[in-house]
């Protein structure tokens, strides 16, 4: 008989699913019985087979704690219909929320939570600075959600560093399953001839966008000709507003793509930035390696462990401006080095590709350690 799971976290989804979710969950389907309680694109309540997707809130900027705050209640009434042997969540976040839910429900289901990277990221570079006035209340509960899951995975060795802290040990560590089709289902085509530098990210503090545009305004004059791309949104768009007002040649910005689209710009590229403050596991960086672009990083989180120095890569201390900026100068004029990083790069995305149903089996096994019967 299969394991009942319920899966709760504040992804967003929308039908009909890409491919490669598609995949995934119906590996999952193979291993166990699903219910699926997430955050839908569209507006209404979607109930469609196992998905329960909760609707976007208005104002938007009250949209993440109305979510949080009614995950209780709605995961409490999910486990009442559903009886699962255990719950999976997204995030320490949601795990808390989900653990009142369980004993509302008076039910006994296990709950895992999942641990991408530092969870304290969110109250402390992320959004508004006024998420400072909650970062005791958050912290605390991320931690105490964490050491009262019955199990916790991790997908990297940050991860479980940051969950041992705790006092905690990882069921399990694996990477997550990643919707990465566009990435991988053509060949990495050769770096282009001219060099260019790409960075792919939200705009927030814990990206350091701050410090990339400093160290492109040392680097540009040292490199004439060469364009900085940049692709995304966030609250700190007033930065890059800015850094194109100084340097309107050599920086061009997009605040959106689809995934076929950050395909066709990293193609283009020649490296990608990624000097980030705080950094779990950076599907960028896979995203980026999987097309054969070296990484140059920022030595902080989990990017040690995706990057190597000098194997696919380079790593800088993420608040030195000035070694950001020789190193992109260094890497953008030195074709024979770029050359040899981006031949390491596609083998090195290996480790961090997951099939759908390596993933499910993982899963599987992951329960069932935590409900006692490995």
């Amino acid at each position: 008989m299969k394991r009942r799971l319920l899966i709760a976290g504040r992804n967003r989804y929308s039908f009909p699913l890409s491919p490669s979710l598609q995949r995934k969950f119906a590996a999952l389907e193979e291993v166990f019985e699903l219910r699926v309680l997430a955050t839908g694109l569209e507006p209404g309540v979607t109930e469609r087979g196992y998905f329960r997707l909760v609707p976007p809130q208005r104002p938007r900027l009250l949209d993440g704690a109305l979510f949080y705050l009614l995950l209780p209640f709605r995961s409490a009434r999910l486990i009442r219909e559903f009886q699962p042997d255990a719950i999976h969540t997204q995030s320490a976040y949601e795990a808390g929320a989900v653990l009142i839910g369980r004993r509302l429900a008076r039910s006994r289901a296990k709950v895992v939570v999942d641990v991408h990277g530092d969870w304290r990221t969110l109250s402390r570079m992320y959004g508004s600075p006024l998420r400072a006035l909650i970062r005791p209340l958050t912290d605390g509960w991320a931690a105490a959600a964490i050491r009262r899951a019955d199990g916790v995975r991790t997908v990297s060795g940050y991860g479980s560093r940051l969950v041992r802290e705790l006092g905690r040990e990882p069921a399990a560590e694996f990477p997550a399953f990643m919707d990465l089709g566009p990435f991988v289902d053509t060949p990495a085509v050769p770096l282009p001839p001219a060099a260019g530098p790409l960075f792919v990210g939200v705009l927030e503090v814990y990206k350091n966008i701050d410090g990339l545009a400093d160290a492109w305004r040392q680097a540009a004059p040292r490199l004439p000709g060469v364009a900085l791309q940049l692709v995304g949104d966030g609250t700190r768009r007033d930065i890059l507003e800015q850094l194109l007002a100084d340097l309107p040649e050599q920086t061009r910005w997009t605040a959106k793509l689809p995934p076929e689209g950050v395909v066709a710009a990293m193609d283009a590229s020649t490296f990608l930035l990624l000097p980030s403050r705080s950094e779990g596991m950076g599907r960028v960086i896979v995203e980026s390696l999987a097309r054969g672009r070296p990484v140059l990083g920022a030595r902080v989180g989990g990017i040690p462990e995706q990057v190597e120095d000098g194997v696919n890569g380079l790593l800088v201390d993420p608040e030195d401006t000035a070694a950001l900026a020789d190193a992109i100068v260094r890497l953008a004029g030195d074709r024979a080095r770029l050359e040899r990083l981006a031949a390491g790069a596609r083998a090195s995305a290996e480790p961090w590709l997951a099939t759908p149903e390596q993933y499910a089996a993982r899963m599987g096994k992951l329960v069932e350690r935590v409900l006692g019967r490995p």
